[in-house]
C-alpha cells in the first residue's frame, strides 16, 4: 500500500556553506571560468524523496525577466545520500551537477541526452579528468 503524500515528512532546505566552499575550489582548480560563483547557491536538503544524490535547479528566463534577476542556479545536495560519500565521490557528483550549467550561464540546464561535439558526457569526462590531474 502506498503512503499518502500527507504522511511524508516535509523537505527541509538549509544553506550549505561547505558545498559553496567545495564548488569554489572545483571551479578554480579546473578552470570553469564560465561559472559565475556569485549566482550559484548551494543548499542541503533533508527528507527529499528522490534517488538522486544531488540536483541542480536553474532560474529560467521567464523568472529572470519577471523578477528582474540575473541567471542563477541552486545546487542541492541530498543530505541522507550525499553526506555519507567519500570526498572524491562528492566532488564527482558536484562536477556532474556543474556540467549541467551551459557555457553561456543563461539559467537553463544542459540535458544528459545532448549528442555530438560538446555533449554533456564529453564535458563531464573532461571535467573529471581535469579534477584528477589537479588532485
Amino acid at each position: 500500500m502506498r503512503k499518502s503524500s500527507r504522511s511524508r515528512s516535509k523537505i527541509n532546505w538549509h544553506p550549505a556553506s561547505d558545498i559553496v566552499f567545495r564548488i569554489k575550489y572545483l571551479v578554480s582548480s579546473i578552470g570553469l571560468d564560465w561559472v559565475d560563483l556569485d549566482n550559484v547557491h548551494c543548499v542541503r536538503s533533508e527528507n527529499a524523496n528522490t534517488r538522486a544524490y544531488a540536483r541542480i535547479w536553474g532560474l529560467g528566463r521567464i523568472w529572470q525577466e519577471a523578477l528582474d534577476l540575473k541567471p542563477a542556479y541552486v545546487l542541492e545536495v541530498i543530505s541522507e545520500k550525499f553526506d555519507r560519500l567519500s570526498q572524491e565521490q562528492q566532488d564527482k557528483i558536484l562536477l556532474h551537477e556543474l556540467a549541467h550549467i551551459p557555457r553561456n550561464f543563461s539559467g537553463s540546464l544542459m540535458p544528459h541526452t545532448h549528442r555530438g561535439t560538446g555533449s554533456f558526457h564529453d564535458k563531464l569526462h573532461k571535467m573529471i579528468a581535469a579534477y584528477k590531474k589537479a588532485n
